[in-house]
């Protein structure tokens, strides 16, 4: 039975934000790991809109980059919309019954399955679906933007801590 893990960068005031910070070297080679094991990624509208970015290759992308979306790319991933009438390659679009589509992808599958998108993992820990919540930390603070934790924080147990690269933290909690 696979896990649904919900990570994503934050600032130390508790936001997400793509645009205004970026992992390091150190922190995205991770990442690229972290894709390469992953048994796939559930992602809501917005986000799984930003990751096509890694649909097409760039002229200007390194190696790290090139390998970051080999793997996104050949994992599966499930989209959460209400809008979007199609997705792209190796992408399916979930219908209503979302609760008992995660139930049955994490019936199906074994390993580890990425969670994007703080709205999204709101709705899904209410039902008790994450598995495991993993913020990477950064030194910045951005004073406004999207919250890591879209409303109440559920009750969760810290499971471990790690550095990663100079300056980013990897805080792993369960649900309590």
């Amino acid at each position: 039975m696979a896990r649904l893990v919900f990570g994503m960068n934050q600032s130390l005031d508790g936001y997400v934000d793509h645009m205004r910070f970026a992992p390091g070297a150190t922190l995205f080679r991770h990442f690229v790991q972290e894709a390469e094991q992953a048994a796939g990624s559930v992602y809501g509208r917005v986000l799984y809109e930003l990751m096509r970015y890694w649909d097409e290759d760039q002229p200007d992308w390194d190696a790290d980059r090139r390998a970051f979306a080999a793997a996104w790319r050949r994992q599966p991933k499930w989209v959460v919309s209400r809008t979007l009438t199609s997705v792209g390659p190796n992408a399916t679009l979930l219908g209503d019954d979302l609760e008992g589509a995660i139930r049955t992808i994490k019936a199906e599958h074994d390993g580890e399955i990425g969670l994007a998108g703080p709205t999204l993992a709101h709705g899904l820990g209410e039902l008790g679906l994450i598995d495991e919540y993993r913020i990477y930390l950064h030194p910045v603070v951005l004073g406004h933007g999207t919250p890591y934790f879209a409303e109440a924080r559920p009750p969760l147990r810290l499971l471990g801590h790690d550095r990663i690269g100079e300056d980013v933290l990897r805080l792993r909690y369960v649900p309590a």
